[in-house]
């Protein structure tokens, strides 16, 4: 059965982003997350975004070299100038388990609208 959700990110993760153990480091994984969010964001206005607050970030599995990892975005809050989005990683098994899919983390993403100086900037205009 295919999940009807489309991730923001979807992508396969290569040897230069693994740990000694051979698993995926957990900050490669927070740098997609923080893309992924920006992605969402996007949706909502074509804004220059910059990356407030990462939110409660759990790691439950761990991601394997060969697996392929989506990374889900919805956005949870608009504010004035700010949005939050909640991205979800799951990591699709590519080994024994060929197949499973596992929650690997999610985290809330504050993000801040920002003009070309920097300053913060309303989402909508008006």
């Amino acid at each position: 059965m295919t999940d009807p959700r489309i991730p923001a990110i979807k992508l396969l993760l290569l040897p230069k982003d693994t740990n000694a153990l051979g698993t995926i480091f957990g900050g490669v994984i927070l740098s997609h997350i923080d893309l992924a969010s920006a992605v969402e964001a996007r949706k909502m206005a074509a804004h220059r975004y910059v990356t407030k607050a990462m939110r409660e970030v759990e790691f439950h599995q761990p991601v394997f070299l060969g697996d392929i990892v989506s990374f889900f975005a919805e956005t949870v809050r608009v504010g004035r100038t700010s949005i939050t989005v909640k991205v979800t990683v799951e990591a699709e098994r590519w080994g024994a388990g060929r197949g499973e899919r596992v929650m690997v983390t999610q985290a809330e993403v504050v993000l801040v609208a920002v003009d070309e100086q920097g300053r913060p900037t309303p989402v909508r205009e008006g």
